[in-house]
This record gives C-alpha cells, structure tokens and sequence, in this order.
C-alpha cells in the first residue's frame, strides 16, 4: 500500500467491493446457485440490507450472550465483522455514507450519557483520582509511541499512533455497562477515566496536526494553531450552552418529556458542531458534564436515551464490525503487536501503581486495567473537520496507518470481554446476572 492510495481513516477501515450477481455460463451454474443468498444480499438495496444485517445482529447478539454468558455488544459486532470485506464482503464503504447521521446521532447519544454520569467535582476531592486519569492517558501515549519510535516508526507517525492509543471506547463502555449494570467504585472510576482519556486523545491529535504543520515547511503554523483553538473553544462553549439550556428548559417538562428534551438538544449540538466544525464528541461530553453538574440528582438520563437510541446503539455497533480490517495482519504483526502490548501494559500498569494513593485494593485495580482496554477509533474519526484526511497535511506511515485499524479492530472487537472480565469477575462488581 503506497501514500498516494490511502484516504485516512475510512477508506482505510474496509476495501474490496461488492461484486454482482451473474450465473455465467452453464459450466459454472451449480456454483453460482450454491452461492446464492450471499450474492442476493450483495445486490440488494444498501438500506435494506443494513436493516436485515441489525436483525441478524440483534438475533447474534442474544446468542452469543445465551451460550457464552458474553455482552450482546460482542454478537453484534462479529456480525458486522462477517459482513464487511473483512469476510463475506456484502457491504461496502460507500454503502455507510446515507447511514452516518444516524451513526453520529448514536455516538452522540452515548457519549451525552458518559458526560451525564460523571462528576467532575470528583477529580478536586480526589487529587489522585485527577493525577492517575491524567497520567493513565499520557503514560499509554508515550508508551506506544517509544515503542513505535524504537521499531523505527518515524516520530510523527508514531506519535499519531500513539494519541490514538490514549483513548478508551465510551461507545463500547457505555452500551456494556448499560447491559451488565455493574455497581461499585470501579465502575464509576472507568467511567470518569473513559471521559478523561477521550479528552486527552482529541487535544493529543489536535496538538500533533499543530506539531505535524511546524515541521512541513510549505505551511504555515499561526493558521493551524488558530483552527485548533477555534475547535477546542467552539467545542467547549457550545457543550456548556447546551448543558445550561437542557437545565433551563428541563424546569418547564416533566415525565416522558425530558428524554424527549435530551435527544433534541443532542441532535442540536451535533449538528450544530458539524456545521460549525466542532468536536462533535468533545461537545457533547461536555454537555454531559454541565447538566449533571447543574442538575444534580433531577437528571435522570436512561440509558441509550430510550429504546430508539438503543436502535441506533445497534447500527453502530454493526457498523463498528463493518469498518473491521485484518488486511496485512501478518506482514504487519510486530507493528500490531506493539501497539496492543505498549497499550496494555501501560494502561494496567499505571492503575495498579497508583491504586493504593487513589484508593483502590490491588484487586480492583487490576480489573479497572482491563476494563479501560476497549479501544477507540472515534478519537480519529470524530476529530477532523470531516471523515477524510485533511488535504493541507502530508500522510503518516501507511504500513504504521494500517497496523493501528488492524490494533483497533482487534481492541474493539475483543472489548466486552475485558469489560465483562474486568469488573464483573476480577473486580467483582456486582453484576446484573445473565439472563438464560
């Protein structure tokens, strides 16, 4: 894969194409009629087969979580997975494109209720709680991006790799703790470092596209550093004023009423944030955080924002699985193998040698390392002005670009496991029991 053919991060994410339906000459017709269901799929309306795929994953999802006890999140993503060029190749790239609003909606839903189940008041009480957040994220991204550096990655695309790396998944967090219900310290803990972490990835990225124009002498920096502040700011004033807003008109609804407020806010903001070139996801959290922190205990925010939020959780948890990639896995296995090792040891580490400062036993806090081990690739697909890479700035590694989706998609696919492992069994969390 050269430079000049990788359109980041997308494009990267999913490749080969959908193929028709022929029988071809007689000879061959046996084959064409035993393959005949994956090519009617193939063939069919993108739309409705993206709606047939969430039946699948909804059916996948209770399966899995019947026979092996495993979060539903987990069903519904192989599912993608299975379907994406990964496997069967029945949906394509360009297939998602009339699907994103929903997709950014979804997100936007789940990181609102992290921002809404947080108190920010907790990192001023606990000063160690605030130094273990902080340097969680930061040793992970210095972790990964020195192993990179001694592999002999170039800085910038290592340091690229390695902001990505800072970040946790809310969207995996939030719909496995919607599921499992854990109750207990840990999982208030994962929820107020998911938040944090996120934040440092997108400054980390925002910092490095600053760093990245420095250092490539046709451009020039002061209107790089402009549009990063303008973003951060932007990104900021505009979550605080819907917090505030959600909490002025909530005064005037009550009952069913207030879900129905919450989701238009969120719609607002995000699409407010996409005009405007805002972080959708650093809006929202804040938004999140400010209600809670004006409302207090009078907002009740459930979970995925009602059943129809809980719809759009499942199309973009089969999108998740849609956008999986493996290609080059063996060529680029150290690479790959860096990244999740570094990633690893790094996040666990930190935790468990500020656990007793912080105020957890060993125990806890191993569970709370593995808990955070979801990965995110919405740190990169939610950070620049649009889903593409920014034209005025030169492309990373692409061995390096292909080895960190390789890294994601296997922190993500394999994510409600070391949730469900964290908390429920090595933190012993109390747990909603699987139902059967």
């Amino acid at each position: 894969m050269s430079k000049t053919d990788v359109s980041f991060p997308l494009d990267l994410l999913t490749s080969g194409s959908a193929g028709g339906f022929g029988l071809g000459n007689l000879g061959t017709l046996g084959s064409e009629l035993a393959h005949w269901p994956i090519e009617a799929l193939r063939g069919a309306d993108p739309i409705m087969g993206l709606a047939v795929l969430m039946i699948v994953a909804l059916l996948a999802g209770e399966a899995v979580h019947r026979m092996t006890r495993l979060p539903r999140a987990l069903g519904a993503m192989l599912v993608g997975a299975l379907a994406s060029p990964l496997a069967l190749s029945l949906v394509v790239r360009a297939e998602l494109d009339p699907w994103k609003p929903l997709l950014d909606l979804a997100v936007g839903l789940l990181v609102f209720e992290l921002g809404s189940r947080i108190r920010p008041r907790w990192l001023i009480d606990n000063p160690w709680l605030t130094v273990k957040c902080l340097a969680e994220a930061l040793v992970t991204g210095v972790a990964v991006t020195a192993v990179l550096v001694w592999l002999d990655v170039s800085l910038s695309s290592a340091a690229l790799a390695g902001a990505v790396a800072m970040a946790s998944s809310p969207v995996i967090t939030m719909t496995v703790l919607n599921e499992l219900k854990p109750r207990g310290q840990v999982s208030e803990r994962l929820l107020m470092m998911t938040a944090v972490n996120t934040v440092c990835a997108v400054l980390a990225l925002t910092g490095w596209r600053v760093l990245t124009t420095l250092d490539s002498g046709g451009f020039e920096w002061q209107p790089a550093l402009a549009g990063a502040l303008y973003t951060l700011c932007g990104s900021y004033l505009l979550g605080a004023v819907s917090g505030l807003l959600l909490e002025r008109l909530s005064r005037q609804i009550h009952g069913s009423g207030l879900a129905a407020l919450q989701l238009a806010l969120v719609v607002l903001a995000a699409m407010l944030a996409a005009q405007y070139t805002f972080s959708p996801l650093l809006a929202l959290l804040i938004a999140g955080m400010v209600a809670r922190s004006r409302m207090g205990h009078r907002l009740q925010v459930e979970p995925q924002l009602g059943s129809g939020g809980a719809a759009l959780t499942l199309l973009l948890l089969v999108t998740l699985g849609l956008l999986s990639t493996l290609e080059g896995l063996v060529d680029l296995l150290p690479l790959v193998a860096a990244i999740i090792g570094a990633r690893f040891l790094a996040k666990t580490g930190t935790v468990l040698l500020l656990a007793r400062p912080s105020g957890l036993g060993w125990r806890q806090a191993l569970g709370l390392g593995l808990a955070l081990q979801p990965a995110s690739s919405l740190t990169v697909l939610l950070t620049g002005n649009t889903l593409g890479w920014p034209s005025a700035l030169p492309l990373p590694e692409s061995t390096l670009l292909q080895a960190l989706l390789i890294a994601l998609t296997l922190m993500q696919l394999s994510g409600p496991v070391w949730l469900q492992l964290g908390l429920c069994t090595v933190a012993r969390e109390t747990c909603t029991p699987p139902s059967r």
